[in-house]
């Protein structure tokens, strides 16, 4: 695959959790520095941590997707300028080590906002992943940042009933599972 199909090939797996593909694009040693904030399965070495990072944004977006503005690459290196889009209709929960750190309930609104993100390349594949989002944007068009009231009260809320911490492990365990159609698997390439 060329540095471009690689690229694309990255967001489509997110796109769709495609294992086949993140089996063809995704290094077995793959990193995902960006993993910090995701369910713990996101950060599994390998098409495992892609399919478990697909699985929880797709579990708040609908449609979601990732049409690419530009990309630059050389034999190391990938650099794709994208936006990210789609519509909030799940709980967007955001962890911290681990931990649930912030649960957004769904909105109903849309989201489109850029971001650039850096991929390492070896072996024909893409071996890292490292991104500069534009979050700040998205927050606000989800009415959290600056917070709209009745947003921060539903937060809140969702928080001091467990509907947070019940978000949160659902969302655990859809990425865990993602995760799982790979993991072990005597077809999944080396």
């Amino acid at each position: 695959m060329s540095t471009t199909d690689l690229a694309h090939g990255l967001f489509r797996i997110l796109e769709t959790g495609d294992p086949a593909l993140a089996t063809d694009v995704v290094h077995q040693d793959f990193r995902n520095r960006e993993a910090a904030v995701s369910p713990t399965a996101c950060a599994i070495p390998g098409p495992p941590g892609v399919l478990a990072s697909g699985a929880w944004m797709r579990s708040a977006f609908d449609d979601l997707r990732f049409p690419v503005l530009g990309i630059a690459s050389n034999d190391e290196q990938v650099w794709v300028r994208l936006r990210m889009q789609g519509r909030h209709t799940g709980p967007f929960v955001r962890f911290r080590d681990g931990a649930l750190d912030q649960a957004i309930p769904p909105t109903g609104r849309d989201i489109d906002f850029e971001q650039i993100h850096v991929l390492e390349l070896r072996d024909g594949k893409v071996v890292g992943h490292e991104a500069v989002r534009d979050d700040i944007t998205m927050l606000g068009q989800l009415g959290v940042f600056p917070p709209a009231p009745a947003t921060a009260l539903r937060m809140l809320a969702w928080r001091v009933t467990g509907r947070a911490a019940r978000a949160a492990a659902h969302v655990t365990a859809e990425a865990a599972e993602a995760a799982s159609l790979l993991q072990g698997n005597p077809g999944h390439s080396h």
